[in-house]
């Protein structure tokens, strides 16, 4: 009946763990829909958590992980290519594949099939906006009738992108299916609002225990600009402004913890408006037993 199980949620909502877990149950493999959990070397700060991925001593086949040099910029665009490539290794091999992410428009992006262009970079456009701020830009940004990059743009140099490819959209032909849409099973862990706030302070303390603030640093020493470090938002924005002294570490913490609060609120923003675009969401409580969430699932394939 389904092509794929796709596995939804706001950052801390546990979905990772779910999705391991039943692809062990069904015999399958997980394609992440994580913006940053492609890259190589961000691996604290992106909640990579691949330990996850191991279930009663058996690995996980995973993709789209480690797959991008840190300081590159891979788009939706891409993203849509290599899942499917995914795709279509996991189904030849006879199995249901697990989509599991919370970039909500990488996930849309291949569900629904959208036509997405390659759009190249503007550098008249770049220089007509580097003077303008986060907020001067999403005004600009709001003012497009049909957005087609909508993932967030907590620093400047996003904004920027994503201005700049609703500028070349302007000027193409009217959008027309790239891929056709994937029948998905599509299932959202719901995380209690306070719930999630206690787990995502706890998890940033935590992340700064294991040594968060190292690996950005690291990153910086290997050649990785300040410029690019700050492109991939949170963490790694507020540590490396940190490191160039922008922010002392109590700032940095503190408005750190504010904006993934603000994150994960963006993201169920997302995902319900998804629904009303006519996508069928089966939420589940985060706090239900692993095995009732894989139950559940099993009863709808």
């Amino acid at each position: 009946m389904y092509d794929l199980i796709t596995i939804l949620g706001p950052t801390a909502s546990g979905k990772t763990t779910f999705a391991a877990a039943l692809a062990h149950e069904l015999d399958t493999e997980i394609i992440s829909a994580d913006s940053r959990q492609l890259y190589r070397g961000m691996t604290i700060g992106t909640g990579k958590d691949l330990a996850d991925y191991v279930v009663d001593n058996k690995q996980i086949p995973y993709h789209l992980i480690d797959i991008c040099k840190p300081g590159e910029k891979y788009n939706v665009f891409q993203f849509q290519h290599d899942f499917h490539k995914a795709f279509a290794e996991i189904k030849e091999k006879g199995k249901l594949p697990i989509l599991c992410g919370g970039t909500g428009l990488y996930i849309e992006s291949v569900l629904k099939g959208y036509k997405l262009l390659d759009v190249p970079e503007n550098p008249a456009l770049r220089e007509s906006l580097k003077e303008k701020n986060l907020d001067e830009l999403g005004k600009i940004l709001q003012s497009y009738k049909k957005l087609h990059n909508k993932t967030e743009v907590d620093s400047a140099q996003r904004a920027i992108r994503a201005i700049e490819i609703e500028e070349y959209y302007l000027t193409q032909e009217p959008d027309k299916r790239d891929y056709a849409p994937v029948n998905s099973l599509i299932i959202g862990v719901d995380i209690d609002r306070d719930l999630r706030r206690e787990k995502i302070s706890r998890r940033l303390k935590s992340r700064l225990d294991e040594g968060m603030l190292e690996e950005v640093k690291s990153l910086m020493e290997s050649g990785i600009s300040a410029e690019n470090l700050i492109y991939y938002g949170l963490e790694y924005k507020f540590l490396t402004l940190h490191l160039i002294g922008e922010l002392s570490y109590k700032e940095m913490v503190e408005q750190l913890e504010i904006a993934i609060h603000q994150f994960a609120k963006r993201q169920m923003t997302w995902f319900r408006g998804m629904e009303r675009k006519g996508f069928i969401i089966h939420w589940l409580k985060a706090e239900i037993p692993v095995e009732e969430k894989i139950d559940f699932v099993k009863t709808r394939l």
